[in-house]
């Protein structure tokens, strides 16, 4: 059995999740990175997409997150600090669907480079709501 460790994930609009927690996964610029109790400090990019983690429960928890920062600290507690965090049975189906619309016909327009980056972010996250919706803790 894993030992547990702290984990605070922090989003704009609050604190998301604040306790305990055994594993957690997070889509990192290489893929899916998993940070148990004891990992190496660190501090990585999280990418626009899903996260789980686990509690001392064994329950999975669920989250649809944009892009970010983690922080592994010496004392094994971790930080993920996060533009938006949201549980999946709390997205909207209809209107993620119409921000996916919104962005894909953004990308269709002539833009500027900054421009282009926003709107591809925006897809992506609209496209990591839709994908996260409905799942919940299991």
């Amino acid at each position: 059995m894993a030992s547990a460790y702290h984990l605070t994930i922090v989003a704009c609009s609050g604190i998301f999740y604040d306790g305990e927690c055994e594993s957690l996964i997070f889509p990192g610029t290489d893929g899916q990175i998993e940070v148990l109790n004891h990992h190496e400090t660190m501090t990585g990019v999280i990418e626009i997409g899903e996260i789980k983690y686990r509690t001392p429960d064994q329950v999975w928890h669920y989250a649809i997150i944009s892009d970010g920062l983690l922080t592994v600290y010496k004392d094994g507690s971790v930080k993920l600090v996060v533009y938006s965090c949201e549980k999946p049975e709390d997205i909207d189906r209809f209107r993620a669907q119409e921000a996916l619309e919104r962005a894909q016909e953004q990308l269709r327009q002539k833009q500027s480079i900054q421009e282009y980056h926003i709107s591809a972010a925006n897809l992506a996250r609209a496209m990591a709501r839709l994908k996260g919706a409905g799942k919940g803790p299991n």
